[in-house]
């Protein structure tokens, strides 16, 4: 089972619908023990990083997450994605989860109108258990106004956006992914994706 972490700030029901369209049993939840029992966790996200980490931390979720995240495959989408790395700076600097090295900041991007919305195409660039089998020409959906900024080994794919190169998939190596754009929303390329988090279930 794959919890699906319901903390008030996520498009959890677009998630939910995607893996039941593929088969791989869900869970919403707010609840430690259901993430501990879990066998992977989703961390979905919309809106802004200082209020997420508030709502995740009043309903305890932020230990339990820092814990199973590292002995379970986890994926972090859109602000979920931003709220893995150690600081964000939306209205104001924010400790994050700090599951993977880097900040959160706003895209700089002249010409370009911000917010980074709509289907962008990935570029590959390290070997990332999630982001094979893909097209040749693999393209996801972005709504998102900040990026992350975090080595470039962990980076897996990136999109570019006029001069700014926007993290798109971030991997620790292990067990931490975060998707910057909406797999649930992103066609045949993002279910792919969420196929591929689930084969990781033991």
């Amino acid at each position: 089972m794959i919890a699906i972490v319901d903390y008030g700030a996520g498009n959890i029901f677009s998630v939910k619908n995607a893996l039941d369209f593929l088969g791989l049993p869900g869970e919403l939840t707010s609840d430690p023990e259901v993430i501990r029992k879990a066998d992977g966790i989703i961390l979905p996200g919309v809106g802004a990083f200082p209020s997420a980490m508030q709502m995740l931390h009043d309903r305890g979720l932020t230990e339990v997450i820092r814990e199973e995240s590292h002995k379970k495959p986890f994926l972090g989408i859109c602000l979920g994605m931003q709220l893995i790395f150690e600081k964000g700076y939306e209205f104001e600097e924010c400790d994050g989860l700090g599951l993977v090295p880097g900040s959160v900041e706003k895209i700089v991007a002249p010409g370009m109108v911000i917010p980074h919305m709509g289907w962008n195409k990935l570029e590959m660039q390290n070997d990332c258990p999630i982001l094979r089998n893909l097209p040749e020409e693999a393209y996801v959906y972005f709504v998102h106004s900040y990026q992350a900024h975090t080595p470039e080994d962990y980076l897996a794919a990136y999109v570019e956006y006029g001069d700014a190169k926007i993290p798109a998939m971030v991997y620790d190596g292990k067990t931490v992914y975060g998707a910057q754009f909406h797999p649930e929303k992103s066609g045949e390329t993002g279910l792919q994706i969420l196929r591929n988090f689930g084969g990781l279930m033991g």
